[in-house]
């Protein structure tokens, strides 16, 4: 775990606040007040008591000192080794943990003339911090234990200054026991500027030797470095031998030969606590930092001395401090409360994750009240969680355990709580505690890219081993090569290269690819069968200037995308897939598998790919105008007209209306946003990055169960708790893009006060008032016509529906899409309003045919018209020119 050290050093006090009555649950004057605390009433959420202010204040005084004895006396690990390093005398704190200097301590040897000592008692933020043990050579601490089995190991890194050793730009190496703690490991940037950096692990020692070996090996030429080290011995049900899956599946063995480092841990709902506050001298940190969004939480707190551990959970899981503090779901005033507390931890890519949640129901008046679900990536961890029927008692603690099934491929880990698709319980969900500890992997390393053996490899035995490794490999490419040149002598004969992608499966289109193959392109001869043109490496290479960073056009989740040229003088959007992104196979082929049998005026279109030399480049036309999102905020151009924007977003809407009902089957965006909504020369819009998209439900199928994917304020709430994907989730995120062309502001912006931050929620606070034009972007004031504003504004409310089936089709969002800019258009004249976005009694005369799609893909689409007819009967009617007069009719009746 990564904290600043001093907050492990420094104790929480009582002078943090000015009386009694200034105290406050969640303050950080909280951490001081035991278990044995007389049994005051707490008031939710204020933490105000009945008591006299001397009496208050001499009560205090007196529990803290039995505070503090009980917390030494309840835990005495059998190992307990604390190193000050490169210290010379004893250092005692106030949580009752004592370190000696490592050189004559019992129980631990430094292996001899390997360390220099640096003392700085000037710079320090403590005195376990203003000495250092400074390693030139690679340099062992060996610790002898009483007990075998896990053990914690915290490092204490403080970069002191000192005039001979530059402590801050040490690269060194840490491993223990043949784990890989650190590799290649320097002080990140913030720990410099603070008070220093502590470093948690959980290690096995083994029973045969009942030692622990520490090795620092610098970076040649660089030092390496340590403050101090704690060995302390871990209670033996502290970690289960199994845990749940995530996602759903067997549970998984923890073995003993499984290191853990922490990664987080979180004391949700309350303040930071430190050494003082946790038997096992842990830190945890408030949540707010990891907050999705801040305006639907609410902190929660009660007295930490009426919290209960029934049978099976000790005080040692986590203190009652956590437990007497959470987050529930904030009251957003309205009838049917239905959304999640979302919280994101930044992790590394490419492990597995421990991941342990605290439970306690403080906010119940009675038993199997509170029932909720969690989720964890996405992913349902607990469906239908009722704490009390696990406890059987209120105020008691609880937690539960799961293991991420597979590795973690990107860099965050989303938590979220929220109600159960149930009526007869109120909506609302807690979070007592979170624990994430990252997993050694199979080569006992917690860095990703490290090689096991690359420390070690000045010893002589490793020289020999590689120096006969690489032999034996250069020996075997040189026979490889042989066997190949006799392979292309014995068979080699004139065939037409072939370039189809094995793992593609084909779809039949009685079209064909009509664009121009170069003659020198590899394996340009080859057929594309309808997935478009395949391209070599050299022509891409060739098209992007050896993909110049001067032509970089912009990064995405997928890779960077390039500005290119082809041969023939086409200007080109180059997409290079990143192996190191979240994204890769699935969605490169979701992407070619879906363009390849689309084409609409408002989609981009693919030019086509390459996949050669384990690349994955997509390639598409160039779209000048760049992203929609640069059109609207965060550049230097100038901001569209709001007539602009309405045929923007009209475009837009044509294309994901295509999708939804044009095609030959329904296709789901899963990813609409200003970014992948790309404008050309002439600002028409054009609907890009079909990475995520999904087939739609058939007829007999009402939605697509898929685990949540997209964008983080553009996600249909309905599909991130169910799962349930269905074309209205499009519509939902089209809403979301809606208001920000109208505000000119992102989706989601933290930076903003708590009621601001979500777009959604702070676009229909006022809509629902009838006041949208406060919150408009100042480049628009004036100058919408209001009627026009009124339209889009309750189309964009009817996108943002909580359930699906209140939506509108993406053919009624067109439709009242193309209203609103009829409106502005004709703002001299008097029109008369409807409340309604799915239906306009009095239509005028002068509203124009929509756009049919084009056809530029020969049998891709059949009867096009027909299929575009499921939208609406009137929508549908107003597509058929023959239909219009008959359609005008209709709504003339239905308003009489």
């Amino acid at each position: 775990m990564s904290t600043p050290a001093s907050s492990l050093i420094t104790a929480l006090s009582f002078h943090h606040f000015q009386s009694p009555f200034d105290y406050d649950g969640d303050s950080a004057a909280t951490s001081s007040i035991s278990q044995k605390s007389p049994p005051t009433k707490f008031c939710r959420n204020s933490g105000f008591h009945q008591m006299g202010t001397k009496t208050w204040l001499f009560s205090i005084c007196i529990l803290r000192i039995f505070w503090l004895q009980s917390i030494f006396a309840s835990f005495r690990p059998v190992d307990n080794l604390l190193i000050d390093c490169g210290g010379n005398a004893t250092l005692k704190f106030d949580d009752g943990r004592t370190f000696r200097p490592d050189l004559g301590s019992p129980n631990v040897v430094l292996s001899p003339n390997s360390g220099i000592v640096v003392l700085n008692s000037d710079t320090g933020p403590h005195t376990l911090y203003k000495t250092a043990r400074v390693f030139t050579v690679p340099s062992v601490y060996t610790f002898a234990v009483e007990r075998a089995g896990r053990h914690w190991l915290r490092l204490h890194f403080y970069a002191i200054v000192n005039p001979h050793y530059n402590l801050n730009s040490a690269v060194f190496s840490v491993m223990a026991d043949g784990f890989t703690l650190l590799h290649e490991f320097s002080i990140p940037a913030p720990a410099k500027r603070s008070s220093g950096l502590m470093k948690e692990y959980v290690v096995d020692v083994g029973s045969d030797l009942k030692t622990l070996s520490l090795t620092f090996s610098p970076l040649n030429g660089s030092i390496a470095f340590i403050n101090g080290i704690e060995v302390v011995s871990v209670p033996v049900d502290q970690f289960p031998s199994i845990a749940a899956a995530v996602p759903v599946g067997p549970a998984i063995e923890i073995s003993n030969q499984v290191a853990f480092e922490t990664s987080h841990r979180i004391n949700v709902g309350g303040p930071l606590l430190n050494s003082e506050n946790d038997t096992l001298w842990r830190i945890w940190e408030p949540d707010q930092p990891f907050l999705v969004n801040v305006a639907s939480a609410r902190s929660v707190s009660v007295d930490p001395g009426l919290i209960k551990y029934p049978s099976g959970v000790s005080d040692r899981i986590a203190p009652n401090w956590v437990y007497s503090t959470a987050q529930e779901m904030a009251d957003a005033n309205v009838g049917d409360q239905n959304f999640n507390i979302s919280w994101v931890f930044g992790v590394d890519p490419g492990f597995r994750y421990f991941i342990r949640l605290h439970f306690c129901d403080i906010v119940s008046e009675a038993l199997h009240s509170l029932v909720f679900n969690v989720y964890i990536n996405n992913q349902s961890a607990l469906s239908s969680f009722d704490i009390s029927s696990k406890t059987m008692e209120l105020s008691a603690a609880y937690f539960v355990d799961f293991v991420t099934n597979d590795s973690i491929t990107s860099e965050k880990i989303m938590v979220q709580i929220g109600p159960p698709d149930l009526m007869n319980t109120p909506a609302n969900a807690i979070l007592n505690g979170l624990e994430i500890m990252k997993l050694s992997n199979s080569d006992k390393s917690f860095d990703q890219s490290y090689s096991l053996n690359s420390i070690s490899s000045n010893h002589p035995n490793k020289r020999k081993s590689v120096l006969l490794a690489v032999a034996f490999s250069l020996g075997g490419l040189a026979l490889l090569g042989l066997s190949i040149a006799a392979y292309r002598l014995y068979f080699s004969r004139p065939k037409e290269p072939k370039r189809d992608l094995a793992w593609l499966p084909l779809p039949t289109h009685a079209g064909h690819s009509e664009t121009k193959v170069s003659a020198h392109s590899y394996a340009s001869s080859a057929p594309s069968s309808g997935l478009g043109r395949v391209l070599s490496f050299s022509e891409i290479q060739e098209a992007t200037k050896n993909f110049d960073e001067n032509l970089v056009l912009g990064v995405g989740g997928f890779g960077k995308v390039y500005k290119g040229m082809l041969e023939n003088g086409v200007l080109v959007a180059v997409k290079r897939g990143n192996p190191r992104s979240q994204q890769g196979l699935v969605e490169f082929r979701t992407e070619i598998q879906m363009l390849s049998k689309l084409r609409h005026r408002h989609l981009v279109s693919l030019i086509g790919y390459c996949e050669e030399l384990n690349e994955m480049i997509l390639v598409y036309e160039y779209m000048a105008g760049g992203p929609l999102r640069k059109h609207i905020y965060g550049s230097d151009l100038p901001p569209l007209s709001w007539k602009q924007r309405l045929e923007v977003c009209i475009g837009a809407a044509k294309g994901l209306h295509y999708l939804h009902t044009g095609a030959a089957e329904t296709i789901i965006h899963r990813d609409v946003k200003t970014t992948n909504i790309l404008l050309d020369e002439n600002l028409t819009a054009k609907v890009a990055d079909f990475g995520l998209s999904k087939t739609g439900p058939t007829l007999d199928q009402t939605h697509v169960s898929t685990a949540v994917k997209g964008s983080f304020g553009y996600l249909d709430p309905e599909y991130y708790r169910r799962q349930q994907l269905t074309e209205k989730s499009d519509v939902y995120s089209f809403g979301v893009v809606l208001m920000e062309v109208l505000c000119a502001r992102p989706a989601i912006n933290p930076s903003l006060p708590r009621e601001q931050v979500n777009i959604a929620e702070w676009a229909m606070h006022w809509q629902k008032r009838g006041h949208l034009e406060q919150i408009i972007d100042s480049h628009l004031r004036g100058l919408v016509n209001l009627d026009s504003l009124r339209k889009f504004g309750e189309t964009a409310e009817k996108c943002l529906a909580e359930q699906g089936s209140e939506r509108p089709t993406m053919g009624d969002v067109l439709w009242n899409l193309e209203y609103a800019l009829q409106l502005q258009e004709a703002s001299t004249q008097s029109i008369i309003d409807d409340d309604s976005t799915n239906n306009i009694p009095d239509l005028p005369e002068w509203i124009p045919q929509i756009e049919s799609v084009d056809h530029n893909n020969a049998g891709i689409v059949s009867e096009q018209e027909s299929d575009i007819g499921t939208t609406s009967e009137v929508f549908s009617q107003l597509m058929d020119p023959k239909g219009r007069e008959h359609c005008i009719l209709v709504l003339i009746q239905k308003s009489i």
